[in-house]
């Protein structure tokens, strides 16, 4: 009889056993299908539901999957039946909510559209889809703060969506009214501020309402960076739109005059300076740099035997008239041939309209002057330091401790 106990005790825990082993088993298959399964909810919507058809956030993609834009009316329909039952297994399903309000809109029902997409909201915030349409619906409706409140949540949601939206929201400083929104939605610094100023400063699609759009932010003390205000002047300058271009400069720059050059000391510490700065030219054997000390500031320069170009440059905006060049420059050491000389060259047909050598001064600050003379039909020009091939082995160093190009007085020198 103990013997019968015990046999049968034993069958009764081989049964438990390979009851809790199945039980183990099937649990750890169906992990293992839903874990499958979430891992490719995002690029394998229907893959992923036929692996977990009973999880409201698959089914929801899954709905999503079958209501896009160039779907048929049969799978709409499809669409909506997958996105009630997967409401029906998880009342939070983002992705359900977003499909029936864009299902209704497709079908001209904008108040149920607006029904979804308000619960939609409530669920969450970062729902881009949600955004997206807010948006849509505000613009519609000539709400610009509240589209420019659904941008602001938009951009939040993802470090992505600005590659989507920053060229919209760039496009759109053309209409005043949105400028002015835009302004007031900066100037309480958005995460996306900074990024969006220097994305519309290089790609904006209209020059001048970018430089309307940064002109406002300095009003509404919002911080634009040199580099951004730097390409909007030039994208104005290459657009054609001198006067513009220097109207905008002229803020960025007050006491600037276009009938002389800017910066005689070279004190202005510009990290991004624009064609209307100096701009120092660095190439092959050729070293330049501005430097400052205090109240004083040079241009210094080195290059290397047998090299030439380039060495400093700024664009003008002169009338015609008789100018004068005048400076100070100290270290240079060469045959006049050899000197590095200033020029100023007429920007639109690349005329010389004539050259100043630097003078010797090996140890000393000595003066330079000459005087160039510019004719009707030449708006823009460039003034330039370049460097010419020395045939010295240490090649040819110095430094311009002042430059400065303004309209002379009457009888003065001869052009150089």
């Amino acid at each position: 009889m103990r013997r019968r106990a015990w046999q049968q005790r034993s069958v009764v825990e081989w049964g438990v056993r390979l009851g809790l082993a199945f039980l183990a088993l099937w649990a750890g298959f169906a992990a293992v299908k839903s874990t499958l399964a979430y891992s490719l909810r995002e690029r394998d919507p229907a893959r992923a539901f036929a692996l977990a058809p009973g999880d409201g956030r698959i089914t929801g993609l899954y709905a999503a999957s079958r209501s896009g834009p160039e779907v048929t009316a049969v799978d709409r329909r499809q669409a909506d039946r997958l996105a009630a039952r997967a409401l029906a297994q998880d009342p939070t399903a983002i992705a359900a909510v977003s499909t029936l309000g864009i299902n209704a809109q497709v079908r001209g029902d904008t108040r149920g559209a607006r029904r979804f997409f308000a619960y939609a909201a409530l669920l969450t915030r970062r729902d881009l889809q949600t955004q997206l349409w807010a948006i849509e619906d505000a613009v519609g409706r000539g709400d610009v703060p509240g589209a420019l409140r659904h941008y602001d949540i938009a951009l939040r949601t993802s470090r992505h969506v600005p590659d989507l939206l920053f060229p919209v929201l760039a496009g759109a400083t053309a209409d005043p009214n949105i400028r002015a929104a835009l302004i007031g939605t900066l100037k309480g610094k958005p995460a996306w501020g900074n990024a969006f100023i220097d994305y519309v400063a290089g790609k904006g699609p209209d020059p001048q309402s970018i430089a309307d759009l940064f002109i406002g932010l300095a009003r509404a003390g919002v911080p634009v960076s040199d580099n951004a205000r730097r390409a909007t002047v030039d994208g104005l300058i290459e657009s054609g739109r001198l006067d513009q271009a220097w109207a905008y400069y002229s803020q960025l720059r007050p006491g600037a005059s276009r009938t002389q050059s800017r910066d005689p000391h070279f004190m202005a510490d510009l990290t991004s300076p624009s064609l209307f700065d100096w701009r120092t030219l660095d190439d092959v054997g050729i070293t330049t740099s501005v430097q400052r000390n205090g109240k004083a500031g040079v241009f210094d320069f080195s290059v290397a035997a047998s090299v030439g170009g380039p060495l400093l440059e700024q664009l003008q905006v002169l009338p015609s008239g008789r100018y004068r060049l005048s400076g100070r420059s100290n270290g240079i050491a060469a045959a006049e041939e050899m000197r590095p000389y200033w020029s100023l060259v007429c920007r639109g047909s690349n005329v010389e309209l004539g050259r100043l050598p630097l003078p010797v001064s090996e140890n000393a600050s000595v003066p330079f002057t000459g005087y160039f003379d510019v004719p009707p039909g030449c708006g823009t020009q460039t003034l330039r330091l370049t460097a010419q091939p020395s045939d010295a082995m240490a090649g040819v160093s110095g430094t311009i401790e002042e430059a400065v190009l303004q309209p002379a007085s009457p009888g003065g020198e001869r052009r150089p």
